[in-house]
């Protein structure tokens, strides 16, 4: 399953986050790097300088936007770009996390 092709749907709360073993089973549909933690994936991405990291961040927020599901972004040592996602509605992962880290990965 290519999780890239699939759209975020709307998230207004009141869903339950995925649970440990459904987040595991959706975590093997995307990159290995993003890492899972209880209520989000997170992925490091190292640039070769400052004016490529931000690119990347713009083209990452031109594809949250349109998903309408945004990630935390943290921009550090002018090169490095740590991605968090969550459902932030919800207070833990949606299968939208995984939809958006796929789309992201697309990016690299």
């Amino acid at each position: 399953m290519d999780l890239s092709q699939k759209k975020c749907v709307p998230c207004e709360g009141g869903e339950i986050p995925l649970d440990e073993e459904s987040a595991k089973e959706l975590k093997k549909l995307i990159d290995p790097n993003w890492e899972l933690e209880a209520k989000k994936i997170n992925r490091e991405f190292v640039f070769k300088n400052f004016a490529e990291a931000v690119g990347f961040i713009n083209k990452v927020a031109e594809i949250a936007e349109s998903e309408g599901h945004h990630p935390d972004i943290n921009l550090h040592s002018y090169k490095k770009v740590k991605i968090d996602l969550s459902t932030h509605a919800i207070g833990g992962l949606s299968g939208n996390d995984f939809i958006l880290a796929a789309k992201i990965d697309k990016l690299v």
